[in-house]
């Protein structure tokens, strides 16, 4: 098992980074917040990482944050759910407030992010619920309540500010992986999701200012 990965960052891509270990370049797939702190190419990076292996493949995700990776493995148990719809759940929904929208039971929340449908939504919230307690208990200790106010409160806000950056030109996938990014931040430092807000710092972390 790779468990974890420290090395030079070669080469980036939408959703697999390329990572330089003592000669040996690795291919990592990378969940959307991960992607967007990473540094320059050429920069040295620290992944906490897992490892699954098949008959057809060999498979390397990574994740800056052990809270990520962590939870990442508790989606992967769930029924139905392989490496790569669990992946795409965490690039499209910061880690926060999935977990917040799994323990509320917030099917509707859930049923946006890519390749889940209601049924699956509903299984999340009936097989995950007591594992992601623990989950929000080690690595959220503290806000549980305001976690849980911003699962009813912040959608409109993340869906305005996406729509704005689609409105832009920016690609669907991209509004949706920077909206998140901004959002995990602001709420890091304890600050609300509101629209404007977000829209700011989702355009300074794709490299354009906000409009005046």
């Amino acid at each position: 098992m790779i468990g974890r990965l420290q090395g030079i960052l070669l080469a980036r891509d939408e959703a697999v980074i390329l990572v330089d270990v003592g000669g040996i370049a690795y291919e990592v797939e990378v969940s959307a917040a991960t992607l967007y702190q990473l540094p320059p190419a050429g920069k040295e990076i620290v992944l906490h990482t897992h490892f699954i292996v098949r008959e057809d493949a060999q498979l390397l995700f990574g994740f800056l944050e052990l809270a990520e990776r962590n939870l990442f493995r508790l989606l992967i148990k769930a029924n139905g759910v392989g490496p790569k719809l669990a992946l795409g759940i965490l690039s499209g929904m910061e880690s926060a407030r999935f977990v917040a929208a799994v323990i509320n039971g917030d099917v509707n929340a859930l049923v946006k992010l890519p390749g889940v449908g209601r049924k699956t939504a509903e299984r999340l919230v009936v097989e995950l619920r007591d594992r992601l307690q623990e989950w929000q208990s080690l690595y959220r200790t503290g806000p549980h309540v305001q976690v849980t106010t911003q699962v009813t409160k912040s959608p409109n806000s993340w869906q305005e500010a996406e729509s704005a950056l689609i409105s832009l030109g920016y690609k669907p996938q991209e509004a949706a992986k920077a909206v998140t990014l901004a959002a995990g931040t602001l709420e890091s430092e304890g600050k609300t999701t509101e629209t404007a807000a977000l829209i700011r710092l989702s355009l300074k972390n794709l490299g354009r200012s906000a409009p005046a």
